[in-house]
C-alpha cells in the first residue's frame, strides 16, 4: 500500500464566512473575528456549549467542539469533477483554506490563522441529510470509500484557542501535536 504524501504545514485562507442564523450555507464575509473559547463572533455555531441543533436539543451542556468549521478549497475542485459546483461558504464552513489537507491532520492539530488566531482541531465534520437537501447526491461524494484515510471529506471542526481577525489572503500555518498519533474523530 502506498504511503500518503507528507502533510503540508503552510497554506492560505481563501475565504471566510459567518451567519447569525442556523442556515446550511454561510454568506462570505470580508473578515471574521475569532473569539477565544467561543468561536466566530456573530455566528450561529459560536458559544461555550454545543450549538449544533440536533446535539443541543439532547445535551445542551456539552462543550462546543464545533466552534469553527474549516474546509479545504481543493474539495471544491474534486466535487466539480463529479458535477457539483460548490463555492466558499456553501457547505457551512467559516474558513476555506488552500494547500492544507485538513482531513488528514491528527486530533489536536493547531492551525494558526492570520496574525493571532489559533484553532485547535477537534474532529471531522460528519455529513448529515442536509447536505443532500442542498445538492442531491452530494453526501455520498463526501463519504470516503477508501480503507485508509479520513471517513469524511467535508472539512474539520475546531475550537478557538486564541482569538483574532481572519481574512482571505491570510497565512494558515499548521502545528502538529506531539505525538501525532490519533486521527480526527467524526463529530
Amino acid at each position: 500500500m502506498p504511503k500518503p504524501p507528507p502533510l503540508s504545514l503552510e497554506g492560505t485562507v481563501v475565504a471566510v464566512a459567518a451567519d447569525r442564523g442556523h442556515h446550511f450555507s454561510k454568506p462570505p464575509q470580508d473578515r471574521i473575528m475569532l473569539v477565544k473559547g467561543h468561536g466566530v463572533e456573530g455566528d450561529a455555531h459560536a458559544g461555550e456549549f454545543v450549538r449544533h441543533r440536533y446535539l443541543a436539543r439532547r445535551q445542551p451542556r456539552l462543550p462546543n467542539l464545533r466552534q469553527v468549521h474549516l474546509i479545504p478549497a481543493e474539495l471544491f475542485a474534486s466535487l466539480l469533477e463529479a458535477g457539483f459546483q460548490i463555492a466558499a461558504g456553501d457547505l457551512g464552513e467559516n474558513i476555506t483554506t488552500a494547500g492544507l489537507d485538513l482531513e488528514r491532520m491528527p486530533h489536536g492539530t493547531r492551525v494558526e490563522l492570520g496574525r493571532t488566531a489559533i484553532v485547535e482541531l477537534t474532529g471531522l465534520r460528519t455529513p448529515c441529510m442536509l447536505i443532500d437537501r442542498f445538492r442531491p447526491g452530494l453526501k455520498r461524494r463526501v463519504i470516503s470509500s477508501e480503507k485508509t484515510g479520513p471517513a469524511f471529506r467535508c472539512g474539520v471542526l475546531g475550537v478557538v484557542i486564541d482569538g483574532g481577525r481572519v481574512s482571505a489572503g491570510d497565512v494558515a500555518r499548521v502545528v502538529l501535536p506531539k505525538p501525532a498519533v490519533r486521527p480526527l474523530p467524526a463529530l
